[in-house]
């Protein structure tokens, strides 16, 4: 039986202060007072990921515009960002000084995977939630080891899984590279990519390429991929080195299958900067309705989405994914905060958190849902696969849910 479904409708009015608390007797954690939340996390705001910073600036005005309208249950949200670099220790120093001076009542939505890494443990020891971290990391769902922290974005593992699948149904004698940032982000794609492959993967992967997030360039990495006779590649990396790795691949002359994953299937920051002949057929999952798509024109979510981001965020780029994200994590930290009423403890917010059941956010795919249980943390599990026409991702074939690692290995070998 299909889960209840969970509309912004249903609470909409609540997060404007038109319902009262869900709670008569209030219990207040760190930062909670009768008119204030205090939430906090990192951002890259400079560094090598400034790119993305247009998602914790989208979650600012997302908070900016709830609180115009009177709050969540009639207290406002004061969203500390603090510049980390995305540079590991750096990220352990404005945590802690979100944590022990401003006091904050959680970390919300914090960005990256080797920076949300550095403050796990130190989050966890001190019961702080590390809340919607985004990251597609596996360790973000561990609810035994980490039980305060719980992710937002689908795992690479599972991203990749469904891309292997993609591959042996539809090209089972490619020669695939990768290339991948050397961290978890890298080292979770390519798990999946092998758990996807099955028995297949130790001939089929010809060759991986790793990368810093320090270098300046990665041509030598893209080289060596086609000299390996790779004629399908998977780019496991961020912004700004998927967009060289695209850029250098046209240069090349060089012309295989491409899959992105979704820490990079911006078009405004990496397909357009690689170039429009160069991405044009580019293959990639999502899991979010693209402002351009014309498939959305009349779409209620879209277009409430596109009004926001014209009062909110003047200047930035709507069609930007990465702020799209910022929109709907921001809404699923509101619909969080609002369900905990007055017992803004920081146990009520982690068991919020992790009892989540049917909910449909407007710029979600249709069919896609958050769901979480005390027992697994995944809050977005399913996606779709998309093709870069040269103007907008155009999706195609059904939702694809991610399985487990048995049976993606049972589908490998029905290959």
């Amino acid at each position: 039986m299909r889960k209840p479904i969970v509309t912004l409708a249903v609470w909409a009015f609540a997060l404007s202060g038109a319902f009262g608390p869900a709670n008569a007797q209030k219990a207040y954690g760190p930062g909670v007072s009768d008119t204030e939340i205090i939430l906090g996390a990192n951002a890259p705001y400079s560094g090598p990921a400034s790119i993305y910073a247009s998602f914790p600036k989208t979650m600012l005005a997302y908070f900016a515009m709830l609180n115009e309208k009177g709050g969540i249950n009639g207290r406002h949200i004061n969203f500390l960002t603090r510049d980390d670099a995305y540079s590991p220790p750096k990220t352990v120093e404005v945590t802690r000084a979100l944590v022990e001076n401003d006091k904050v009542l959680a970390i919300m939505a914090p960005f990256g995977t080797p920076t949300n890494a550095a403050i796990q443990k130190y989050l966890n020891s001190n019961g702080v939630p590390q809340l919607l971290v985004q990251s597609g990391g596996t360790r973000w769902n561990d609810p035994k080891q980490f039980p305060w922290t719980t992710p937002y974005s689908p795992t690479y593992v599972n991203e990749s899984r469904i891309i292997a699948r993609y591959v042996l149904r539809e090209k089972p004698d490619a020669k695939i590279g990768v290339l991948l940032q050397a961290d978890d982000i890298g080292k979770d794609f390519v798990l999946g990519l092998k758990e996807g492959l099955g028995a297949k993967a130790d001939t089929m992967i010809v060759k991986e390429a790793m990368y810093q997030s320090t270098e300046p360039t990665i041509d030598s990495q893209i080289v060596n991929l086609k000299a390996s006779g790779a004629d399908t590649i998977l780019i496991a990396a961020q912004n700004k080195f998927a967009s060289m790795a695209i850029r250098k691949i046209h240069e090349l002359g060089w012309k295989p299958l491409i899959f992105l994953g979704s820490t990079a299937n911006s078009i405004a920051g990496v397909l357009v900067p690689a170039g429009i002949e160069a991405s044009t057929g580019i293959l990639t999952t999502t899991s979010y309705k693209t402002p351009n798509d014309p498939a959305w024109t009349n779409d209620k979510g879209m277009t409430d989405y596109l009004a926001f981001a014209a009062k909110y965020m003047p200047g930035m780029d709507p069609n930007d994914v990465i702020a799209v994200t910022g929109y709907t994590t921001a809404q699923l930290g509101a619909i969080i905060l609002q369900r905990c009423g007055d017992n803004l403890t920081r146990e009520n917010v982690l068991k919020q958190a992790t009892n989540l059941s049917g909910i449909e956010l407007p710029m979600l795919l249709p069919g896609i849902t958050i769901q979480t249980t005390p027992q697994d943390y995944a809050a977005i599990t399913e996606r779709r696969f998309a093709r870069f026409d040269g103007k907008t991702w155009v999706l195609f074939g059904d939702i694809v849910g991610v399985g487990t690692a048995k049976e993606a290995a049972k589908e490998a070998a029905k290959n």
